[in-house]
């Protein structure tokens, strides 16, 4: 008898712990899909925003900000990202997540950015502004065009 007892208890307590389990991982990836939320870039306009020690880490001691963008298959493109507070990168990420282009220094000679592409397939892109290594944090302008194509 105290056999069957042990064996059922057992068996009662381990399914409140899997649905409890499953509960607690479920909750932790709602709320990590919380945290990430590119900021949209609807318009193609110049944006005036701020890169602080509260975006994200790049793993190199400086940040990114993240902004998405949807973009068809054939868009040419203009990036371009300047700041007085920090030395920039911009990159063009996939919908898969690829680097699909990347520039550090503009063709200027300062530390500003700028990015031309022709985008190949139709999707979600993300535009990331970051810091070069530990250069820093501060305001920053991008700018993000749609170029018209010859004729």
């Amino acid at each position: 008898m105290k056999k069957i007892f042990t064996a059922s208890f057992r068996q009662i307590l381990i399914i409140p712990i899997t649905l409890l389990t499953i509960g607690m991982g479920i909750k932790t990836a709602s709320a990590q899909n919380k945290l990430y939320s590119p900021i949209p870039l609807t318009n193609f306009t110049e944006i005036s925003d701020t890169l602080s020690n509260k975006d994200i880490p790049t793993g190199q001691g400086g940040f990114a900000r993240d902004y998405v963008v949807k973009l068809k298959k054939g868009d040419n493109l203009s990036i371009d990202l300047s700041s007085e507070n920090f030395d920039t990168i911009i990159t063009l990420l996939a919908p898969n997540g690829s680097t699909v282009a990347e520039n550090d220094d503009g063709p200027d000679g300062t530390s500003n950015s700028l990015l031309f592409t022709r985008i190949t397939e139709a999707g979600t892109y993300i535009v990331r502004v970051h810091s070069f290594g530990e250069t820093g944090v501060g305001k920053f302008k991008l700018k993000v065009t749609k170029l018209q194509p010859l004729k």
